[in-house]
């Protein structure tokens, strides 16, 4: 019983090990995600800064 009772320990340990490293690098990737989105419509940005000096798609 301790044999199985220990295995589910470390994998419940790696899960939350995983969420954790999940977590940390979601905020990066959802930056370069916006990056990209910003490079791939930069025309259509620029044609909207021409109204309105500055403007930049709100980053979430």
């Amino acid at each position: 019983m301790y044999i199985a009772y220990s295995a589910l320990q470390s994998l419940s340990a790696d899960n939350q090990q995983n969420k954790t490293d999940q977590s940390l690098h979601e905020p990066s990737v959802r930056y370069q995600a916006y990056l990209a989105a910003c490079a791939k419509y930069s025309k259509e940005i620029a044609d909207i800064q021409k109204f309105l000096p500055g403007w930049m798609p709100a980053f979430r």
